[in-house]
């Protein structure tokens, strides 16, 4: 693939050529007019009425100025090939990203350097688009061997597609290693907090089911400000999740480094009321539960043999 880096002018004269030469050449008096009017020097007609394009090696030293075409001409030179990995990545080409890889193997993990890429590799960047089958040929190169990419920020790629709600790329990942459903960011949150937070609730019961701990270890989990993820739920108002997390075993009495709880971080009076309405069935069912598991164990007869004499 090439770039285009600008458009050079005929070549004109050599210094060393004599006077009565460089006085003859028509393009050496047209520059001389031009500069003393202050113009652009006129080019002469070319035969072509397309210009030559010029591909430059950069790997080799460039010829002489006496070999370039006498024509104007368009310069081209070959783009990196983390950016063309970075740009059929934006495009979700899977083809080409895997012809990428076999031609440069080392660039799988492509960490962006720019002030604002936070070191996002391939994969972060493929599962925040949410591109499934680019994710799928980087997690079979071995991308996440031996353990998981990290940017700047200690997030996971699974991270950043939970985040964005993008269920088949966490179901992907989670398939893949479910151990990195538990890994912590900067600011001790996991890919659950990152689900609830931005309210989708089908990524959170797919965090949920493939965690090596099971969802109750799951739900309360909290950051280093000690927010659950029902704290991040109930805050933005996703009664889905809150439902969710809710029946995983979520405590709706944890408080956080602020003495908040959940109910209190509710970000409309409809949230509160929604949350205030589920603890109080939760609360209703485990009740129920307690009582019939006591009914049960008074119900239990004990048989005793009798030896008959």
């Amino acid at each position: 693939m090439y770039q285009v880096e600008g458009i050079c002018g005929v070549q004109g004269p050599e210094p060393h050529l004599p006077q009565a030469v460089q006085n003859i050449d028509p393009l050496t008096n047209a520059s001389r007019r031009a500069r003393e009017r202050n113009q652009q020097p006129e080019l002469p007609p070319s035969s072509s009425s397309n210009p030559t394009v010029l591909f430059v090696n950069l790997f080799q030293p460039r010829g002489s100025p006496a070999s370039l075409p006498s024509q104007p001409c368009i310069v081209a030179t070959m783009i990196e090939p983390s950016i063309r990995m970075r740009r059929a990545i934006h495009a979700g080409d899977a083809l080409l990203v895997r012809r990428i890889l076999n031609s440069h193997p080392s660039i799988l993990h492509n960490p962006d350097a720019s002030p604002a890429g936070q070191s996002n590799s391939n994969l972060h960047l493929a599962a925040s688009l949410g591109h499934r089958d680019i994710c799928k040929v980087l997690v079979d190169a071995g991308h996440e061997k031996p353990c998981p990419a990290l940017n700047e920020n200690h997030q996971t790629a699974l991270m950043l597609a939970a985040a964005a709600g993008h269920t088949e790329v966490v179901h992907l990942l989670c398939e893949d290693d479910r151990t990195c459903i538990l890994r912590r960011d900067i600011r001790g949150r996991d890919a659950l907090m990152e689900a609830s937070k931005g309210g989708h609730d089908t990524v959170v019961q797919l965090l949920l089911t493939y965690c090596p701990d099971g969802p109750l270890e799951a739900v309360r989990r909290a950051d280093l400000e000690g927010n659950t993820a029902l704290h991040f739920a109930s805050s933005n108002g996703n009664l889905l999740v809150l439902r969710t997390l809710l029946a995983a075993g979520a405590n709706v009495e944890t408080r956080n480094v602020w003495s908040w709880t959940p109910a209190a971080y509710s970000a409309t009076v409809q949230a509160e009321v929604y949350l205030k309405g589920l603890v109080s069935e939760v609360g209703k069912r485990q009740q129920a539960k307690k009582e019939v598991d006591s009914t049960r164990k008074a119900a239990a007869v004990r048989l005793v043999e009798v030896n008959e004499e």
